[in-house]
């Protein structure tokens, strides 16, 4: 948290409610978990490594194993949810296992979603859609693409360490890419906040950005040559295919299809209204994670 922002609601004296936050080992769960404890708040961490930083509970999770959903409800009465990455029909599992943490005592839900999916879409917004009928407070965090995709652990941030080629199917659409720092924040005061922001929120950067642009913006801060390299819908299905489902890999060219058609070009205030500051751009992120070092001394 920054000294600008605002902080979220303290607990209680005495409160021993649990938080449990599923994907805690992920871009926004693990610093979910990181700030949770930063406030003194109780956490379970739950992964499929039961990792947890110091603080937190850990305990192993799985979206797929039932028989690790009763460990991790324990004691808790709130919950961050990250629905099974790349399943794309998660409502079958989350669901069950959203029912049986509101049999368990959990009153408030946070769950992440996607600023392209909305109520009742396929996939997570099954979810969404359910979250009303379950419980009394709930939100939806709908956030653009992460800023991390071009700093941490993915194809495009890859790209930009190795050959310098952004490959899309997005042309000149735009995107407001959100730093996931800011999405962790705005989850942190959804699960803390009395009374917290609740319903649909779509999360964004301060701008909206296309990949010629992002891919100019990364030349300079790295001082690499980064350039886009458009390709249609097809192209990038058949890429993507090589290494996933092909049913996973036209969903996900699908999402670039639909920037290419102006379905991200947006910015919203959720992150200021929300934390009270504004959301990181993506030249600071960038600079803070690939900015050009000192070449060492010989």
């Amino acid at each position: 948290m920054t000294e600008h922002e605002t902080a979220p609601t303290t607990p209680p004296t005495g409160t021993t409610a649990t938080t449990l936050v599923t994907g805690a080992t992920g871009n926004t769960g693990g610093r979910v978990v990181r700030r949770l404890v930063s406030l003194g708040r109780p956490v379970t961490a739950a992964s499929r490594g039961a990792a947890a930083p110091a603080g937190a509970r850990g305990t192993r999770f799985d979206w797929y194993d039932p028989t690790t959903h009763g460990d991790a409800l324990r004691g808790a009465d709130r919950l961050y949810v990250v629905p099974p990455v790349s399943d794309p029909d998660p409502a079958p599992v989350v669901l069950p296992f959203l029912r049986r943490a509101r049999a368990a005592g959990v009153r408030r839900v946070v769950l992440l979603s996607s600023s392209a999916v909305r109520a009742g879409d396929p996939g997570v917004g099954q979810v969404h859609a359910a979250l009303g009928d379950l419980f009394d407070i709930w939100t939806v965090l709908r956030p653009s693409w992460f800023m991390q995709n071009f700093t941490g652990h993915h194809p495009h941030a890859d790209s930009v360490r190795g050959d310098g080629v952004l490959t899309t199917a997005t042309g000149t659409g735009r995107v407001g890419f959100v730093d996931a720092d800011d999405i962790a924040a705005v989850a942190v005061h959804a699960l803390t906040d009395d009374p917290p922001p609740t319903g649909d929120l779509v999360i964004t950067g301060p701008e909206a950005l296309s990949y010629d642009e992002v891919a100019a913006l990364l030349s300079t801060v790295t001082g690499r040559p980064v350039s886009h390299a458009p390709v249609g819908f097809a192209d990038l299905r058949d890429r993507l295919a090589a290494g996933l489902p092909v049913a996973y890999a036209a969903f996900l060219a699908g999402l670039d299809r639909a920037i290419a058609e102006g379905a991200e070009d947006r910015v919203t205030d959720t992150v200021l209204r929300v934390t009270g500051r504004p959301p990181r751009t993506l030249r600071e992120h960038a600079v803070a994670h690939l900015g050009q070092r000192p070449a060492p001394v010989t």
